[in-house]
C-alpha cells in the first residue's frame, strides 16, 4: 500500500542552505527509520537499487505560489528558527511502512530530529489528502487500480522538482512517453503486485506542453531536471482495458515520481485534476 505523508516540521534555529541538499534530507530520514528499526536503515543506506521511498526537498510557506505547481527544489538563503516547514516522504513498500509504524504512532513533538547543526520538532504527520496539502494522500495498489478509468485518454501531469531521465550513460531531460510511463511501470510492478504486462505506448502522444530545466549544483554533482506540465492524449483505437493501465499508472505517479534521484528530491510529479 503506497503513502504519501506529509512531515510538518518548525526548526529550533536557522537551517543553513548548506544542509538543505537532498542528500542531507535522505540522511534525516534514514536516522528517523533507524531510530525504530537500526538494521532497515542501515539497509536503506547500503541499497543501491531502486528504492522504495521518495523524498521531498523541504518546503516553506512563504514561497510565492507558481502558476505551474512546482515546489522549491533548492534554497537561497538559510530558513529562519520557527519556520513551520513540510516535507514530504512516500513510502511504496507495505513491509517498510509497517516497520516505520512504531515511529509515526510514537511521535515524540519535543524530541528534536538533526538536520546538519539544526533541531527540528516534528509536530504533525499528515496522511490523507486534504485541500490545503495535495500531497498527502493513501490507497492501497488494489484500490487505485480498481478506481482507474477505463474511459480517460487524457493524462496531465505537474513535474514538481527536476525530473531527469537515464539513457544509457547519460541524462534526458525530454519527458517522452517512453521516459515517463515506462518509468511509473517499472515501479508499480515491483512493488504493486498486480503486474501491468504490456503498455501501447504507440497510442500516446503529448497533447500539451510547458516544461523548462532547472539545474542543481553543489560541491559533489550537477543535475538538470526539467519542471512544468505535460498533458498526454492516448490517440486511435485503444482498448478499455489499455486506457485503465494508463490511468492506474497516472494515479500512482504522486506516490513514487519519475526518473532519477527521487530518494534525493527530484523527479516529484502528480496527476493534475481536469
Amino acid at each position: 500500500m503506497p503513502h504519501s505523508l506529509v512531515l510538518n516540521l518548525v526548526p529550533l534555529s536557522p537551517i543553513s542552505p548548506n544542509y538543505l541538499t537532498g542528500r542531507h534530507l535522505h540522511a534525516l530520514f534514514l536516522t528517523l527509520v533507524s531510530s525504530v528499526d537500526y538494521e532497515l536503515g542501515d539497509y536503506l543506506h547500503q541499497a543501491s537499487a531502486d528504492k522504495a521511498f521518495t523524498l521531498s526537498p523541504l518546503q516553506t510557506p512563504h514561497r510565492r505560489q507558481r502558476r505551474d505547481n512546482t515546489l522549491q527544489w533548492e534554497h537561497k538563503t538559510a530558513i529562519p528558527a520557527g519556520t513551520p516547514c513540510w516535507w514530504r516522504v512516500s513510502l511504496l513498500d507495505d513491509t517498510l511502512f509497517g516497520k516505520l509504524t512504531q515511529l509515526w504512532l510514537n511521535l515524540n513533538p519535543d524530541h528534536p530530529w538533526h538536520l546538519g547543526p539544526t533541531d527540528l520538532q516534528i509536530t504533525s504527520i499528515q496522511g490523507t489528502t486534504q485541500s490545503t496539502q495535495v500531497w498527502a494522500n493513501a490507497s492501497s495498489y488494489a484500490q487505485l487500480y480498481e478506481k482507474a478509468s477505463e474511459r480517460d485518454r487524457v493524462l496531465s501531469f505537474s513535474f514538481s522538482t527536476p525530473a531527469a531521465f537515464r539513457q544509457g550513460q547519460y541524462d534526458t531531460t525530454l519527458p517522452t512517453r517512453e521516459c515517463v510511463f515506462n518509468s511509473l511501470l517499472s515501479r508499480w510492478n515491483k512493488y504493486s503486485g498486480i503486474e501491468i504486462s504490456n503498455l501501447f505506448l504507440e497510442s500516446v502522444f503529448p497533447s500539451f506542453v510547458d516544461i523548462h530545466t532547472e539545474i542543481l549544483a553543489d560541491s559533489r554533482s550537477k543535475f538538470i531536471g526539467l519542471v512544468g506540465e505535460v498533458s498526454y492524449r492516448l490517440m486511435g483505437e485503444v482498448t478499455p482495458l489499455a486506457i485503465k493501465h494508463f490511468n492506474v499508472l497516472a494515479d500512482f505517479a504522486l506516490y513514487c515520481g519519475v526518473g532519477r534521484k527521487t530518494p534525493m528530491g527530484m523527479g516529484m510529479m502528480r496527476r493534475l485534476p481536469k
